[in-house]
């Protein structure tokens, strides 16, 4: 469905992205990780067709995508997206008006669920209720590939809840991909099934998040015990304290030995250790 095939993208000498050769061959909701300035932002807009490659091709449902040729399918919402100075009611009839398929019904459902007020024009909302509104305007269109970039941002804790119960809602009425980018990496893991991780530019891991929950663990024990377990096995960290070692471990599970343990190693730790380095000695 869609396909990075060597890309790489230049603002003048710096490489924001790095030869990404990339497939997502079916629906599912994917979220996108990576530190500030990996690439995130960057991967997107080529993927909308919103600035051009240097090098590579893109493809969305076999389709070359750049500026000149932008994927239809392709529905992408930027952080901070604004719209036009209307009443919420108005602003999802507009759209439906606008967008053939526009699902209007869970549009006005979820405004409602959330207490979005209809009467209110988009500028006397927050900012939480802004991009609120935003996100399910862009999850109400038909379109087959949704691109959402920090849809969170200003969301309390409880909006981040009610976020991640509106896009399994989205995607169970209309299956197709979805790309999330964003920070808050444990809470996006109770909605997406896999997990992109961008790391200077290049793509560093493509996998289901059941995989990475199943095969990301820590050993903790003493370092000399633990040390020699990590032959063959693929460290991605190590904290050590004195005589006692923590080794985070990316790969097959195996049977500790006595005096070592096992623990599961949460997705944001993962993500921290995978891309910042070896070790915190």
């Amino acid at each position: 469905m869609i396909e990075f095939d060597n890309v790489t993208k230049r603002y003048g000498k710096t490489t924001a992205i790095d030869s990404i050769g990339l497939r997502i061959p079916e629906r599912g909701i994917y979220c996108l990780l990576g530190r500030n300035g990996a690439g995130k932002t960057t991967f997107m807009k080529l993927l909308a067709g919103h600035i051009a490659a240097t090098d590579g091709t893109i493809t969305a449902e076999g389709k070359r995508v750049s500026p000149s040729r932008m994927p239809e399918c392709v529905n992408y919402i930027e952080s901070g997206s604004v719209q036009f100075n209307m009443r919420v009611s108005d602003l999802i009839y507009t759209a439906a008006e606008l967008q053939d398929g526009f699902d209007r019904g869970f549009a006005l459902e979820m405004a409602a669920r959330f207490e979005l007020n209809p009467r209110k024009r988009y500028k006397q909302l927050s900012f939480g209720m802004k991009t609120m509104l935003t996100t399910i305007i862009t999850l109400a269109n038909n379109t087959r590939v949704i691109l959402l970039d920090e849809p969170t941002l200003g969301f309390d804790a409880i909006m981040r809840d009610q976020f991640n119960t509106l896009l399994l809602e989205s995607y169970h009425a209309h299956p197709r991909v979805i790309i999330v980018s964003t920070h808050l990496i444990d809470e996006i893991a109770k909605a997406a099934e896999r997990l992109i991780i961008i790391n200077n530019g290049s793509v560093l891991l493509e996998a289901g998040i059941d995989e990475v929950d199943e095969k990301a663990y820590t050993l903790s024990g003493r370092a000399k015990t633990v040390l020699p377990l990590l032959d063959g096995l693929n460290c991605i960290g190590k904290t050590v304290a004195g005589s006692v070692m923590a080794a985070h471990i990316y790969d097959e599970r195996i049977a500790p030995p006595e005096g070592v343990s096992l623990d599961r190693l949460s997705l944001q730790d993962f993500f921290i250790n995978i891309v910042g380095g070896k070790g915190n000695e």
